[in-house]
Protein backbone atom coordinates (compact mmCIF):
# COMPACT_ATOMS: atom_id res chain seq x y z
CA UNK A 1 0.00 0.00 0.00
CA UNK A 2 1.65 3.46 -1.18
CA UNK A 3 0.10 6.26 1.26
CA UNK A 4 0.62 10.02 0.75
CA UNK A 5 0.42 11.25 4.36
CA UNK A 6 -3.42 11.81 4.14
CA UNK A 7 -5.28 9.07 5.85
CA UNK A 8 -4.97 6.56 8.83
CA UNK A 9 -3.69 2.71 8.35
CA UNK A 10 -7.29 1.55 8.46
CA UNK A 11 -7.21 -0.07 5.21
CA UNK A 12 -3.97 -1.82 5.94
CA UNK A 13 -5.81 -3.47 9.39
CA UNK A 14 -9.01 -4.59 6.77
CA UNK A 15 -6.71 -5.67 4.49
CA UNK A 16 -4.48 -7.82 6.92
CA UNK A 17 -7.54 -8.88 8.71
CA UNK A 18 -8.63 -10.80 5.45
CA UNK A 19 -5.26 -12.92 5.53
CA UNK A 20 -3.21 -10.59 2.97
CA UNK A 21 0.36 -9.83 3.58
CA UNK A 22 0.72 -6.02 3.07
CA UNK A 23 3.63 -4.13 2.72
CA UNK A 24 2.79 0.13 3.72
CA UNK A 25 5.15 2.91 2.18
CA UNK A 26 5.02 6.47 2.37
CA UNK A 27 4.66 7.78 -1.52
CA UNK A 28 7.01 10.80 -0.48
CA UNK A 29 9.53 8.30 0.42
CA UNK A 30 10.06 7.46 -3.70
CA UNK A 31 10.86 9.33 -6.62
CA UNK A 32 10.35 7.39 -10.04
CA UNK A 33 8.01 4.97 -10.79
CA UNK A 34 11.43 2.46 -11.00
CA UNK A 35 12.04 2.65 -7.36
CA UNK A 36 8.37 0.99 -7.14
CA UNK A 37 9.32 -1.57 -9.74
CA UNK A 38 12.33 -2.55 -7.44
CA UNK A 39 10.06 -2.98 -4.20
CA UNK A 40 7.61 -4.64 -6.39
CA UNK A 41 10.42 -6.99 -6.83
CA UNK A 42 11.96 -7.32 -3.87
CA UNK A 43 8.53 -7.80 -2.16
CA UNK A 44 6.79 -10.42 -4.60
CA UNK A 45 4.28 -8.17 -4.53
CA UNK A 46 1.03 -9.32 -6.55
CA UNK A 47 -1.19 -6.10 -6.27
CA UNK A 48 -1.40 -2.42 -4.93
CA UNK A 49 -3.59 0.08 -2.97
CA UNK A 50 -2.44 3.55 -3.53
CA UNK A 51 -3.88 6.32 -1.26
CA UNK A 52 -4.40 9.63 -3.22
CA UNK A 53 -4.44 9.63 -7.44
CA UNK A 54 -1.90 11.71 -7.63
CA UNK A 55 0.94 11.01 -5.09
CA UNK A 56 0.35 7.49 -4.97
CA UNK A 57 -1.46 6.27 -8.03
CA UNK A 58 1.25 7.79 -10.00
CA UNK A 59 4.00 5.77 -8.81
CA UNK A 60 1.95 2.22 -9.68
CA UNK A 61 1.46 3.00 -13.56
CA UNK A 62 2.90 0.52 -16.07
CA UNK A 63 3.86 -2.06 -13.41
CA UNK A 64 1.54 -5.00 -14.72
CA UNK A 65 0.34 -5.65 -11.14
CA UNK A 66 -3.55 -4.45 -10.54
CA UNK A 67 -3.80 -1.75 -8.71
CA UNK A 68 -6.88 0.27 -6.67
CA UNK A 69 -6.74 3.84 -5.57
CA UNK A 70 -8.41 5.69 -2.31
CA UNK A 71 -8.74 9.35 -3.27
CA UNK A 72 -7.41 11.79 -0.73
CA UNK A 73 -9.11 14.70 -1.03
CA UNK A 74 -6.42 17.29 -2.25
CA UNK A 75 -6.43 14.85 -5.83
CA UNK A 76 -9.62 15.92 -6.81
CA UNK A 77 -9.94 19.34 -5.20
CA UNK A 78 -6.35 20.84 -5.74
CA UNK A 79 -4.35 18.93 -8.06
CA UNK A 80 -7.42 18.35 -10.86
CA UNK A 81 -7.17 21.65 -11.49
CA UNK A 82 -3.69 21.46 -13.08
CA UNK A 83 -3.73 20.33 -16.60
CA UNK A 84 -0.46 18.14 -15.99
CA UNK A 85 -1.70 16.39 -12.76
CA UNK A 86 -4.99 16.30 -13.99
CA UNK A 87 -3.85 14.21 -17.28
CA UNK A 88 -1.62 12.03 -15.29
CA UNK A 89 -4.42 10.93 -12.53
CA UNK A 90 -7.20 10.35 -15.82
CA UNK A 91 -4.65 8.01 -17.21
CA UNK A 92 -4.24 6.35 -13.35
CA UNK A 93 -7.82 6.17 -13.32
CA UNK A 94 -8.07 4.59 -16.46
CA UNK A 95 -5.47 1.44 -15.33
CA UNK A 96 -6.85 1.28 -12.04
CA UNK A 97 -9.25 -1.86 -10.68
CA UNK A 98 -11.20 0.64 -8.75
CA UNK A 99 -11.02 4.06 -6.82
CA UNK A 100 -12.81 4.76 -3.68
CA UNK A 101 -14.42 8.52 -2.88
CA UNK A 102 -15.32 9.34 0.71
CA UNK A 103 -18.41 10.68 -0.46
CA UNK A 104 -21.07 11.09 -2.77
CA UNK A 105 -19.58 14.81 -3.97
CA UNK A 106 -16.21 13.67 -4.22
CA UNK A 107 -17.23 10.83 -6.22
CA UNK A 108 -19.26 13.41 -9.12
CA UNK A 109 -16.64 15.52 -8.80
CA UNK A 110 -14.16 12.94 -10.04
CA UNK A 111 -16.31 12.00 -12.64
CA UNK A 112 -16.99 14.98 -14.08
CA UNK A 113 -13.14 15.73 -14.12
CA UNK A 114 -12.59 12.74 -16.05
CA UNK A 115 -15.72 12.17 -18.03
CA UNK A 116 -14.60 16.19 -19.24
CA UNK A 117 -10.94 14.66 -20.36
CA UNK A 118 -12.34 11.41 -22.01
CA UNK A 119 -14.78 13.61 -24.16
CA UNK A 120 -11.91 15.87 -25.04
CA UNK A 121 -9.61 13.20 -26.07
CA UNK A 122 -12.45 11.47 -28.29
CA UNK A 123 -12.57 14.93 -30.13
CA UNK A 124 -9.35 14.80 -30.69
CA UNK A 125 -8.87 10.98 -31.58
CA UNK A 126 -10.23 8.71 -34.03
CA UNK A 127 -9.65 5.94 -31.60
CA UNK A 128 -12.52 4.79 -29.21
CA UNK A 129 -12.02 6.44 -25.96
CA UNK A 130 -13.00 4.32 -22.60
CA UNK A 131 -14.65 6.08 -20.08
CA UNK A 132 -12.01 6.60 -16.72
CA UNK A 133 -14.06 6.92 -14.08
CA UNK A 134 -17.53 4.90 -15.46
CA UNK A 135 -18.47 2.53 -12.91
CA UNK A 136 -15.01 2.34 -11.00
CA UNK A 137 -15.80 4.37 -8.13
CA UNK A 138 -17.04 3.39 -4.88
CA UNK A 139 -18.61 5.56 -2.28
CA UNK A 140 -17.10 4.51 1.31
CA UNK A 141 -16.93 6.71 4.11
CA UNK A 142 -14.16 6.82 6.40
CA UNK A 143 -14.70 4.08 9.55
CA UNK A 144 -13.55 5.59 12.53
CA UNK A 145 -12.80 3.23 15.96
CA UNK A 146 -10.96 5.60 18.85
CA UNK A 147 -8.47 4.05 21.22
CA UNK A 148 -7.01 6.76 23.69
CA UNK A 149 -4.42 5.31 25.96
CA UNK A 150 -6.16 5.31 29.35
CA UNK A 151 -2.48 5.74 31.41
CA UNK A 152 -2.20 9.35 29.41
CA UNK A 153 -0.96 11.90 31.79
CA UNK A 154 -2.90 15.30 30.75
CA UNK A 155 -1.25 17.20 33.40
CA UNK A 156 1.82 16.08 32.05
CA UNK A 157 1.02 17.07 28.38
CA UNK A 158 0.10 20.66 29.47
CA UNK A 159 3.09 20.89 31.00
CA UNK A 160 5.25 19.66 28.11
CA UNK A 161 3.62 22.32 25.88
CA UNK A 162 4.19 25.22 28.34
CA UNK A 163 0.64 25.77 29.86
CA UNK A 164 1.37 26.26 33.48
CA UNK A 165 -2.58 26.71 34.56
CA UNK A 166 -4.45 24.98 36.37
CA UNK A 167 -6.41 21.92 33.67
CA UNK A 168 -9.78 22.93 35.50
CA UNK A 169 -9.75 26.40 34.46
CA UNK A 170 -8.89 26.02 30.63
CA UNK A 171 -9.91 25.61 27.65
CA UNK A 172 -7.87 23.64 25.18
CA UNK A 173 -8.59 24.06 20.97
CA UNK A 174 -6.60 21.02 19.38
CA UNK A 175 -5.57 21.60 16.08
CA UNK A 176 -4.49 18.16 14.30
CA UNK A 177 -2.86 18.46 11.25
CA UNK A 178 0.41 17.60 8.60
CA UNK A 179 2.86 20.76 8.86
CA UNK A 180 1.80 21.82 4.85
CA UNK A 181 -0.06 24.62 3.13
CA UNK A 182 -3.41 23.03 2.84
CA UNK A 183 -3.55 22.00 6.41
CA UNK A 184 -3.56 26.20 6.70
CA UNK A 185 -2.24 25.73 10.39
CA UNK A 186 -1.50 29.47 10.94
CA UNK A 187 -5.20 31.00 9.26
CA UNK A 188 -6.19 31.10 13.11
CA UNK A 189 -3.05 32.06 14.78
CA UNK A 190 -3.43 35.72 15.18
CA UNK A 191 -7.27 36.21 16.22
CA UNK A 192 -6.54 33.10 18.51
CA UNK A 193 -3.52 35.04 19.57
CA UNK A 194 -5.67 38.33 20.07
CA UNK A 195 -8.34 36.11 22.41
CA UNK A 196 -5.48 34.74 24.40
CA UNK A 197 -4.64 37.74 25.59
CA UNK A 198 -8.20 39.04 26.50
CA UNK A 199 -8.58 35.73 28.07
CA UNK A 200 -5.72 33.87 28.93
CA UNK A 201 -7.16 30.20 29.85
CA UNK A 202 -7.91 29.38 26.00
CA UNK A 203 -4.77 28.11 23.99
CA UNK A 204 -4.68 26.68 20.69
CA UNK A 205 -2.47 23.66 20.73
CA UNK A 206 -1.16 22.42 17.01
CA UNK A 207 -0.25 18.56 17.19
CA UNK A 208 0.95 17.38 14.08
CA UNK A 209 4.09 15.84 11.84
CA UNK A 210 6.52 17.79 9.94
CA UNK A 211 5.82 17.17 6.20
CA UNK A 212 7.00 20.05 4.63
CA UNK A 213 10.52 21.55 6.28
CA UNK A 214 10.39 24.70 4.50
CA UNK A 215 6.77 25.76 6.03
CA UNK A 216 7.22 23.88 9.16
CA UNK A 217 10.20 26.36 9.70
CA UNK A 218 7.42 29.18 9.02
CA UNK A 219 4.89 27.46 11.15
CA UNK A 220 7.87 27.37 14.02
CA UNK A 221 8.75 30.84 13.59
CA UNK A 222 5.03 31.96 13.63
CA UNK A 223 3.92 30.16 16.59
CA UNK A 224 6.85 31.23 18.73
CA UNK A 225 5.95 34.67 18.82
CA UNK A 226 2.01 33.93 19.26
CA UNK A 227 0.50 34.39 22.40
CA UNK A 228 -1.21 31.54 23.97
CA UNK A 229 -0.84 28.99 20.96
CA UNK A 230 1.65 26.08 21.19
CA UNK A 231 3.01 23.48 18.76
CA UNK A 232 3.61 19.68 19.64
CA UNK A 233 5.25 17.14 17.36
CA UNK A 234 3.52 13.70 15.88
CA UNK A 235 2.09 11.49 18.48
CA UNK A 236 1.65 7.51 18.84
CA UNK A 237 -2.22 7.43 17.99
CA UNK A 238 -3.71 6.45 21.09
CA UNK A 239 -1.97 9.05 23.19
CA UNK A 240 -3.99 11.34 19.91
CA UNK A 241 -6.60 10.24 21.32
CA UNK A 242 -6.58 10.90 24.91
CA UNK A 243 -5.72 14.62 23.94
CA UNK A 244 -8.42 15.18 22.02
CA UNK A 245 -10.26 13.34 24.52
CA UNK A 246 -8.92 16.15 27.19
CA UNK A 247 -9.71 19.06 25.52
CA UNK A 248 -12.67 21.42 25.12
CA UNK A 249 -12.90 21.05 21.28
CA UNK A 250 -11.18 19.61 18.21
CA UNK A 251 -10.60 22.79 15.08
CA UNK A 252 -9.88 22.02 11.73
CA UNK A 253 -8.29 25.12 9.54
CA UNK A 254 -7.75 23.00 6.10
CA UNK A 255 -7.93 24.87 2.63
CA UNK A 256 -8.91 21.57 0.92
CA UNK A 257 -9.85 18.25 2.82
CA UNK A 258 -11.41 15.03 1.80
CA UNK A 259 -12.66 13.54 5.01
CA UNK A 260 -10.84 14.85 8.61
CA UNK A 261 -10.28 11.97 10.57
CA UNK A 262 -9.50 14.21 13.22
CA UNK A 263 -13.00 15.76 12.83
CA UNK A 264 -14.50 12.50 13.51
CA UNK A 265 -12.43 11.00 15.79
CA UNK A 266 -13.41 13.71 17.87
CA UNK A 267 -17.38 13.13 17.35
CA UNK A 268 -16.71 9.96 18.53
CA UNK A 269 -14.99 11.03 21.49
CA UNK A 270 -17.81 13.09 22.05
CA UNK A 271 -15.46 16.24 21.67
CA UNK A 272 -17.12 19.36 20.11
CA UNK A 273 -15.96 20.34 16.67
CA UNK A 274 -15.41 23.85 15.01
CA UNK A 275 -14.31 23.68 11.16
CA UNK A 276 -13.23 25.28 8.20
CA UNK A 277 -16.16 26.08 5.41
CA UNK A 278 -14.92 24.35 3.13
CA UNK A 279 -16.58 21.12 1.10
CA UNK A 280 -15.12 18.17 2.71
CA UNK A 281 -15.55 19.31 5.80
CA UNK A 282 -19.55 20.57 5.18
CA UNK A 283 -19.67 17.16 4.27
CA UNK A 284 -19.52 15.64 7.58
CA UNK A 285 -20.23 18.65 10.17
CA UNK A 286 -24.23 20.18 10.10
CA UNK A 287 -23.72 24.07 11.69
CA UNK A 288 -24.74 23.76 14.99
CA UNK A 289 -25.50 20.53 14.94
CA UNK A 290 -22.93 18.04 14.51
CA UNK A 291 -20.23 20.81 14.78
CA UNK A 292 -19.76 24.53 14.02
CA UNK A 293 -18.61 25.60 10.70
CA UNK A 294 -16.98 29.35 10.49
CA UNK A 295 -15.68 31.01 6.74
CA UNK A 296 -13.02 33.34 8.51
CA UNK A 297 -10.72 33.77 12.29
CA UNK A 298 -13.10 36.54 13.22
CA UNK A 299 -16.15 34.21 12.76
CA UNK A 300 -14.22 31.23 14.21
CA UNK A 301 -13.40 33.49 17.71
CA UNK A 302 -16.92 34.35 17.80
CA UNK A 303 -18.18 30.56 17.74
CA UNK A 304 -15.15 29.25 20.26
CA UNK A 305 -16.58 32.05 22.66
CA UNK A 306 -20.21 31.06 21.91
CA UNK A 307 -19.16 27.76 22.62
CA UNK A 308 -17.37 28.26 25.88
CA UNK A 309 -20.67 29.87 27.39
CA UNK A 310 -23.18 28.26 26.44
CA UNK A 311 -22.96 24.26 28.10
CA UNK A 312 -26.43 23.29 26.52
CA UNK A 313 -25.05 23.75 22.74
CA UNK A 314 -21.81 21.66 23.58
CA UNK A 315 -24.01 19.08 24.66
CA UNK A 316 -26.10 19.22 22.11
CA UNK A 317 -23.53 19.22 19.29
CA UNK A 318 -21.61 16.49 21.11
CA UNK A 319 -24.71 14.43 21.26
CA UNK A 320 -25.42 14.91 17.74
CA UNK A 321 -21.65 14.39 16.73
CA UNK A 322 -21.64 10.93 18.29
CA UNK A 323 -24.58 9.34 16.61
CA UNK A 324 -23.76 10.97 13.69
CA UNK A 325 -20.49 8.41 13.35
CA UNK A 326 -22.16 5.87 14.54
CA UNK A 327 -24.72 5.83 12.16
CA UNK A 328 -22.42 7.00 8.86
CA UNK A 329 -18.79 5.97 9.67
CA UNK A 330 -18.83 2.16 10.98
CA UNK A 331 -15.54 0.65 10.94
CA UNK A 332 -17.13 -2.76 10.65
CA UNK A 333 -18.91 -1.43 7.26
CA UNK A 334 -15.67 0.14 5.71
CA UNK A 335 -13.45 -3.31 6.78
CA UNK A 336 -16.41 -5.43 4.74
CA UNK A 337 -16.49 -2.64 1.59
CA UNK A 338 -12.37 -2.99 1.33
CA UNK A 339 -12.21 -6.61 1.30
CA UNK A 340 -15.23 -6.98 -1.22
CA UNK A 341 -13.10 -4.74 -3.33
CA UNK A 342 -9.38 -6.24 -3.13
CA UNK A 343 -10.80 -9.22 -4.29
CA UNK A 344 -11.07 -7.34 -7.56
CA UNK A 345 -7.33 -7.43 -7.76
CA UNK A 346 -6.62 -11.18 -6.90
CA UNK A 347 -5.54 -13.47 -8.88
CA UNK A 348 -5.28 -11.33 -12.29
CA UNK A 349 -1.73 -10.62 -12.62
CA UNK A 350 -1.44 -11.43 -16.20
CA UNK A 351 -4.79 -9.94 -17.25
Amino acid sequence: MLTARCLSDDPLAHLEAAGHVCVLKDAFDFESPSEIANLILAEDCEAALALHLYRGGRLLQGHRIPFGVIFGGTDVNEDANQAEKNTVMGRVLEEARFAVAFTESMKEMAQAQWKARQISLAVTSAVPVQPHAKGKIYVQSQGIATTPNAAFNWNTFLQRSEINQSADNLHIFLLICGLRQVKDPLYLVDAFSAWHQEEPNVYLVIVGPEVDPVFTREVKAKVKRAAGVRLIGEMPQEDLHAVVKNCFAVVNSSVSEGMSAAILEAMDLEVPVLARNIPGNAAVVKHEVTGLLFSNPQEFVHLAKRLVSDPALEKEIVVNGREYVRMYHSWQVERDTYQQLIRKLEGSTED
